[in-house]
C-alpha cells in the first residue's frame, strides 16, 4: 500500500521509498523515512494534496510523491 491510498486517521509506518536518489533525498529532508510513523490528517477533496502528520509536524505531500511512499 502507498501513502496516496491510505485512509484519512490512520497512522502508518513507512517501508520504503522508490525514486532516484535526488528524489529520495528530498523526500527523507521532509521527515519521511523508513520506520517513521505518519498520521493521515486529511485528503484535498480532489485527492490532491495528503495532509500528514510526521515528527510531530505537519506536512502537505503532492499526491504523487506520497505514491512513491510505501507504507503499512
Amino acid at each position: 500500500m502507498t501513502l496516496g491510498d491510505a485512509k484519512v486517521g490512520t497512522t502508518v509506518v513507512v517501508t520504503k521509498i522508490e525514486g532516484d536518489s535526488a528524489y529520495k533525498r528530498r523526500i527523507m529532508d521532509m521527515g519521511i523515512t523508513k520506520g517513521s510513523e505518519l498520521f493521515i490528517r486529511k485528503v484535498a477533496p480532489l485527492g490532491d494534496p495528503v495532509e500528514i502528520t510526521v515528527r510531530g509536524y505537519e506536512l502537505t505531500v503532492r499526491k504523487a510523491d506520497a505514491q512513491c511512499v510505501e507504507v503499512k
